[in-house]
């Protein structure tokens, strides 16, 4: 065996493995995205309810608001933000006893794309756990403040002011918020309380459907007509955005999921009945011709990939004279776009050191053809994978229970509202990852797999990879259902256009519904 071998085989390859598990694992102690996501869409389902069309007696515009609404969005409103608080509460009570224990317990880096790898020193670990015990706190009093208002406008104006006192009573949070619930109790008891500056703490620590609200109330007790009437006519211009935003987000995705059920009943079925001949079975057995073997595979994973893309590029980006942490969402966008292409660069060109030498490749490989089916594979994959991959996502929610992490750049996408850096964001996520992972994972990885393994296997286990490769652990269940319809849909049309596209699809709806959502809060 070559030294080369050695080194790929015996070295780089545990090191890559033992740090990636080492990151999945340091993703647990990490909320998921999924349920900050789930408030700000109970946010924007708040200010919509507030919606008073000029004919209220008009049946179908009430038919089209419960149907957008539901039927009690203030009763699913305090169920969601209980939950919430509980789950806050929860990772709360773990960061308290983390950072008991931190002098003992080793956390270990979670590798961005614009963040280097480096071994967290006992130090740098408790200043982690404090920023984050301070985010968790900020977060619950923000919950409380907002779940007070709810109940007082559901009527139980004794257990909002009871949530507001406990609130009050708690030290080790900002003073504004104490003060903010204090001014709130006053507001809502019986006899009413108006505190001195009431309305500067409203509109400094509450937004949206929560602030109009609370603005409501103390313009009436102070009353103030020319202010209530002005906020009323606000809140009612930002109840029919609202309502144009989540008629956005639920109709497109629920009308592509339906068809996708549709598609994918008609295909099971056809499968069923022709068999070899239906369009499932088109291809599916049908192997590539790899000309090389599974040191080649390991090396574009092991270097192109991971090295490339959590050591060697983080460690250039640690060279620039960037401030840090970097706080400009445009230069934070830019940073991340940058970061990706660097990656995908340098992933892609290990990929052609790596295979050039069995050039000229035996067909199949790497096709691009544009007068083919794609486009009808790409859409009709896209509304297959959304029934299939929320599915798997209620599953997913209920086992982690709002742990595992998230993708960082959603989180990112959700809470900037500046058309430029979304711009970049949607370079990143819609057109660059779609092109660079579906070249790397079904481009290179499937077909390679097909060696060793059949076409099913080969499917399954670049899946698998491919969701781990996010390094998220909450993201492997619902990223390898979406894999494995991607694996399908470029094994059946032997097309790289159509992963590419149902792939750009896919995040690009993801992104618009982020997008619509942060707009509203």
């Amino acid at each position: 065996m070559s030294i080369k071998r050695l080194v790929l085989f015996f070295v780089l390859t545990p090191i890559a493995v033992l740090l990636s598990v080492s990151s999945l694992f340091g993703s647990w102690q990490q909320p998921q995205f999924q349920s900050r996501l789930e408030l700000y869409q109970t946010n924007i389902a708040l200010q919509a309810q507030a919606w008073q069309p000029e004919d209220s007696d008009d049946e179908n515009l009430q038919a089209i608001q419960a149907a957008i609404l539901g039927e009690q969005p203030l009763e699913s409103a305090i169920k969601q933000y209980q939950e919430a608080r509980k789950l806050v509460k929860t990772n709360l009570d773990k960061a308290q006893k983390q950072l008991a224990q931190s002098e003992t317990i080793p956390v270990p880096p979670k590798p961005l794309p614009n963040t280097p790898l480096e071994t967290n020193t006992s130090g740098q670990q408790q200043q982690q756990l404090q920023k984050s015990l301070k985010q968790l706190q900020k977060l619950l009093a923000e919950l409380d403040l907002r779940l007070g208002i709810l109940q007082a406008k559901q009527g139980k104006t004794d257990t909002a002011v009871k949530t507001w006192s406990e609130l009050q009573q708690t030290p080790e949070i900002n003073p504004e918020f104490r003060e903010t619930a204090a001014v709130l109790s006053g507001m809502w008891s019986d006899p009413p309380r108006l505190l001195p500056n009431a309305q500067q703490l409203i509109q400094q620590n509450l937004d949206g459907w929560f602030r109009s609200t609370s603005l409501v109330q103390l313009y009436k007790l102070q009353q103030r007509q020319e202010a209530l009437s002005t906020v009323k006519a606000a809140q009612q211009e930002a109840a029919i955005q609202a309502v144009v935003k989540l008629a956005l987000i639920g109709t497109i995705p629920t009308v592509a999921a339906l068809l996708g059920i549709i598609v994918l009943v008609f295909l099971i079925a056809q499968r069923l009945l022709k068999g070899k001949a239906a369009l499932l079975a088109q291809n599916a057995d049908l192997p590539w011709s790899t000309p090389w073997d599974v040191e080649t595979i390991l090396q574009v994973f092991v270097v192109g990939f991971f090295f490339m893309g959590q050591i060697f590029v983080p460690f250039l980006l640690l060279l620039l004279p960037i401030p840090r942490p970097i706080v400009n969402v445009r230069l934070q966008a830019f940073s991340v776009l940058v970061s990706y292409l660097m990656v995908a660069s340098g992933a892609l060109l290990v990929l052609y050191l790596s295979i050039k030498r069995f050039f000229p490749l035996p067909e199949n490989w790497f096709r691009f053809r544009l007068q083919d089916r794609w486009l009808l594979w790409g859409l009709g994959g896209y509304c297959t994978a959304l029934p299939i991959v929320v599915v798997v996502s209620l599953i997913n929610q209920q086992l982690w229970q709002g742990q595992g992490g998230s993708n960082p750049l959603l989180q990112l996408a959700l809470e900037s509202q500046d058309t430029v850096a979304l711009g970049m964001f949607f370079f990143t996520a819609a057109i660059a990852a779609p092109i660079f992972e579906e070249l790397l994972f079904r481009g290179f990885l499937l077909p390679s797999l097909t060696r060793y393994v059949p076409v099913w296997g080969a499917i399954i286990l670049s899946s698998l990879l491919f969701a781990i490769a996010h390094l998220s652990l909450s993201e492997i269940l619902p990223l390898t259902a979406l894999g494995i319809v991607l694996g399908i849909v470029y094994t059946r049309s032997r097309n790289l256009l159509a992963p590419m596209l149902l792939h750009s699809l896919w995040n690009s709806g993801t992104l618009l519904s982020l997008f619509l959502l942060g707009s509203g809060n």
